[in-house]
């Protein structure tokens, strides 16, 4: 059992590079099916996200073959390809999958997204049957890890993007998020990342409010929420109890009065706000009302940069737990190598027993001497067994290799130890 991979992310090559080698999901679909009409057997899995595309395959394929096929299914020179390409023999295959489904290889260290698209990397190869018993056992071992990983780690406990910041603290200062009413202001892509991590973490009464009507409609539609335009906010920010501000407005969307007349109606209940945006959307003296939070981008940074030197005390042990973890699967996957070499010598140690047995009940029932009989049993059996571990014994002495030595010893020790126990 052997596994290969090659790959270029983030960090080895451009983004223009990386657009050419992505596979979109039909062509994923098609590099799927052309590997296997193609391959003796190999498995593949294919992995391609926004920062990488990653090629795992399991039997024979060298990695200059498997870069050489990546080229040219996208029509990309090879030369060109080649500089930015990392490539992994076993060892390191296994390595550093598992590093990347636990984020230790992510442009964010720890983001918990990789994992889900590994996982979907290895149901799209399932579905194309290019997923044997080989890459199944890989895939299974690492997702085993991953999950090991962020229960056993704080990897993925702080948040490290402006967008996850804000919601985690909403969820710190409301910890009935799923009870509390959200109003997002814009319809950027920030605040369609907030809106993401808002439905991860439950959130079920969210407004969304837009200069475009239409924009927000089409957001607060994938937040299961409603939309309202700008104009709108002052007769619906009173329902808010956390507001998010993103936008690229020259000025600020909302005031001190709009805010204090909102804090009345919902009778000093408190408000949080965050604003996100540069320059900013809620007027800074609103931090001065009783009652009301506000938290600006700068605030969040302040709170990541923290985050992100926890998460790299986190990374560490991470990394020894892969360590340990890949270094227990290259074990098992070297004993797996022997294991037909293993049960064939069992075999036939069975096969001869039987034989000798079979031998023996014949002498005894032609009435030759039952003291005599067990004698030549045992003479004859401990020869046969014996034999193979001699001719080793005798030609690690020989080559003057201890290593052979030095197993064959302990397996004396081993055996000498059931010996003990059966009396």
């Amino acid at each position: 059992m052997a596994f290969v991979s090659i790959g270029i992310n983030h960090n080895s090559a451009p983004v223009a590079l990386r657009e050419q080698v992505a596979f979109t999901p039909d062509k994923l679909v098609r590099a799927l099916s052309a590997f296997a009409e193609r391959s003796g057997g190999e498995e593949i899995v294919i992995l391609s996200t926004c920062n990488r595309t990653e090629v795992y395959v399991a039997n024979s394929l060298n990695t200059e073959d498997l870069g050489n096929w990546l080229a040219v299914f996208h029509d990309v020179d090879t030369e060109a390809l080649r500089p930015h390409m990392y490539e992994n023999d076993t060892d390191a295959t296994i390595c550093h999958l598992m590093q990347v489904a636990c984020g230790l290889d992510s442009l964010i260290l720890g983001e918990p997204q990789i994992l889900g698209q590994v996982k979907q990397a290895y149901s799209e190869a399932k579905r194309a049957g290019t997923v044997g018993v080989q890459l199944d056992k890989l895939f299974q071992t690492t997702f085993s890890v991953a999950k090991q990983v962020r229960s056993q780690t704080e990897i993925g406990a702080n948040a490290v993007s402006v967008a996850f910041a804000a919601v985690q603290l909403a969820k710190q200062i409301f910890s009935s998020i799923d009870k509390s009413r959200i109003l997002l202001v814009g319809a950027g892509e920030t605040i369609e990342l907030v809106g993401k991590h808002l439905l991860d973490a439950k959130a079920k009464q969210i407004m969304v409010a837009n200069r475009s009507l239409e924009n927000a409609k089409r957001l607060a539609k994938t937040l299961h929420g409603e939309a309202i335009t700008i104009s709108q906010i002052p007769s619906h920010l009173a329902e808010a109890d956390v507001v998010i501000s993103s936008t690229a407005s020259a000025l600020p969307l909302i005031g001190t009065g709009m805010v204090s007349t909102a804090l009345k109606q919902r009778k000093h209940k408190p408000m949080l706000l965050i604003d996100l945006a540069v320059p900013r959307d809620i007027e800074n003296e609103v931090e001065a009302l009783d009652d009301a939070y506000l938290y600006t981008v700068d605030d969040l940074q302040d709170i990541i940069t923290q985050n992100l030197a926890n998460r790299e005390q986190a990374a560490a042990q991470a990394k020894q737990l892969v360590a340990e973890k890949a270094s227990a699967f290259s074990d098992w996957l070297a004993q797996a190598k022997h294991v037909d070499l293993i049960r064939s010598y069992r075999m036939q140690a069975e096969q001869a027993t039987k034989e000798l047995v079979s031998n023996s009940e014949r002498m005894l029932a032609q009435g030759n001497d039952p003291s005599e009989v067990l004698k030549s049993l045992a003479f004859k059996l401990s020869k046969q067994l014996m034999h193979g571990p001699t001719k080793a014994l005798q030609l690690g002495i020989k080559s003057g290799n201890t290593e052979i030595i030095d197993i064959l010893k302990a397996g004396l020790v081993a055996n000498d130890k059931y010996v003990d126990r059966d009396e």
